[in-house]
């Protein structure tokens, strides 16, 4: 038999430690609903923060702050200063020079230093190009580069211009799917409560009401997937838009259908040009090669000042000279950079073909795209609202007990997959119109 004592301490002791549990388990309670919360409202403040522009807006500003656009300006300002390198050359150039000389021992005649110990010389050189073909060629040819610098920079913010309006119309499709998505949700969730209801009434099926439920959290997951896309996409237009967050779209851009019937003119297209002037700067460098074998003539001055003067020396003097060079004989250096120039026109010129066959191309299937995703599109709504139209009278028919929750679930499946089509479609034929657009030339303005 226990003494009662025991019986007196362990109570109280079991009791310390059941309220000492409560209290910690509490506090980890409070803990962690004071993390979440605070989680919530930083998620709330980051959504607060998120910019919001139009699709014009955006096109702006990726073609005027992305990174890749400032690159290309920079190659344009590099091309510049190589034409200003090229120009220097056939221009006139001065040049002084200063030397102190000392010497030991000092030579002398008749008493007299032939040669001071310690002389300065100050001597100036003024060179005056003449006649310099390949001068003249380079500096020709430097200036080509600019105006390439300057098509590359163009196409380059078409790239960018496209890649901006593909991720601005990549949220708008994307929020549609979560807006049918969260339809559909809502939709399980009002038929799981009714077959709970009857359920616990005791009129339905356990089956019915774990059905519904099924229904209901695989349409939560989805939800949660649609907003992981729209984020996704709007930090992917935040980066090309050189914004310091995600940036959201404001509105829903209308393209132009009237280009649909305007003739095909390649010469638009900024990639077309920039090949185009490629290739007449290539054209131009070969046919500049016969300068490599004319002569060159250039006019020196140079005065001279020499302080103390010698013996036999004038302290100031002067020089003029004329040069005349010509190049005789190189080893076959200048016929091979002629082979050189001629095998980069020629691949200049296949890469041209190339891109036009490709242009064309790509214009003959945007054409197509554009109709046949229209058609599409209105097929995939018809059969949206007739789905819809399904769930409609399916749940009327089964809340009269006429069908099974069956055919509820399988309407609501059918008439979210058909809502999704339709979104898709219509995601498609803004596509398929922005990219006859890019095709024709016309994006951006």
């Amino acid at each position: 038999m226990r003494n009662p004592s025991t019986w007196t301490l362990k109570g109280p002791r079991r009791a310390m430690t059941s309220l000492r549990r409560a209290v910690i388990n509490i506090s980890r309670c409070l803990g962690a609903s004071v993390f979440g919360v605070a989680v919530l409202a930083g998620a709330d403040a980051s959504a607060q923060t998120i910019e919001r522009f139009t699709f014009q807006q955006a096109i702006d500003r990726a073609v005027s702050s992305n990174p890749t656009i400032g690159q290309a300006s920079a190659g344009i300002m590099r091309a510049e200063a190589i034409l200003q390198q090229v120009r220097s050359s056939a221009l006139p150039s001065i040049n002084a020079t200063f030397t102190t000389t000392v010497i030991h021992p000092v030579t002398t005649f008749s008493g007299a230093s032939i040669v001071p110990r310690t002389q300065t010389t100050t001597a100036g050189d003024l060179t005056v190009p003449l006649l310099t073909p390949v001068a003249w060629a380079r500096r020709a040819q430097a200036a080509d580069q600019v105006f390439v610098s300057q098509q590359t920079a163009t196409d380059v913010r078409r790239q960018v211009a496209v890649a901006a309006a593909q991720s601005y119309l990549a949220i708008i499709a994307s929020r549609r799917v979560l807006e049918l998505n969260e339809r559909s949700r809502d939709n399980a969730r009002a038929h799981f409560d009714f077959a709970n209801q009857r359920f616990q009434g005791g009129i339905g099926s356990r089956l019915n009401m774990l059905r519904a439920q099924q229904e209901f959290t695989s349409d939560e997951a989805r939800v949660e997937d649609a907003r992981l896309a729209i984020r996704r996409a709007q930090e992917a237009l935040g980066v090309l838009v050189a914004a310091e967050g995600p940036v959201d779209a404001a509105d829903e851009p209308m393209f132009d259908a009237s280009v649909e019937d305007q003739p095909t003119v390649l010469d638009q297209r900024p990639d077309i040009r920039l090949l185009s002037a490629r290739q007449s700067a290539a054209e131009r460098v070969v046919n500049d090669s016969w300068k490599d074998y004319l002569p060159s003539v250039a006019a020196v001055f140079s005065p001279q000042l020499v302080a103390p003067a010698g013996l036999f020396a004038n302290s100031r003097s002067w020089r003029g000279s004329v040069l005349f060079s010509v190049p005789l004989f190189d080893s076959g250096s200048r016929a091979g950079a002629k082979r050189e120039r001629f095998a980069l026109l020629d691949t200049v010129k296949f890469e041209r073909a190339n891109a036009e066959r490709l242009a064309t191309s790509e214009i003959r299937t945007a054409r197509e795209a554009v109709a046949s995703t229209e058609r599409a599109a209105m097929q995939t709504r018809q059969a949206a609202d007739q789905a819809n139209e399904v769930v409609r009278i399916t749940d009327v028919a089964f809340r009269e007990g006429a069908t099974t929750n069956i055919e509820v679930l399988d309407a609501q499946r059918q008439a979210r997959d058909t809502e999704t089509q339709a979104v898709i479609a219509d995601d498609a034929v803004r596509r398929a119109r922005l990219e006859l657009l890019v095709a024709l030339g016309r994006f951006p303005q």
